[in-house]
């Protein structure tokens, strides 16, 4: 492997989840909460971010604790590619 090549992380299944609500959202927008109401996972949410599969979008000026995000163009290959494992 050279210095540009990096490992992809394989999604969990939580991460796979709520970067496919994504998908059909306009722009990528991915929820706050579950299909269940629950806030989504703070570790979720920061892995995605650090992978780069997710990047905040804005500020939540309601609720500065929530985190609005949306899909990166990384999030929809990394979920391109693990389908195909």
């Amino acid at each position: 492997m050279d210095g540009g090549d990096r490992l992809i992380s394989r999604l969990s299944p939580a991460q796979r989840k709520w970067l496919e609500r994504g998908l059909s959202q306009p722009g990528g927008k991915l929820p706050l909460f579950d299909g269940e109401g629950r806030k989504i996972s703070q570790q979720v949410v920061k892995k995605c971010l650090e992978e780069g599969w997710a990047e905040p979008w804005f500020a939540n000026q309601l609720k500065p604790d929530f985190m609005v995000c949306k899909l990166t163009t990384a999030g929809r290959t990394a979920l391109h590619d693990s389908r195909s494992l």
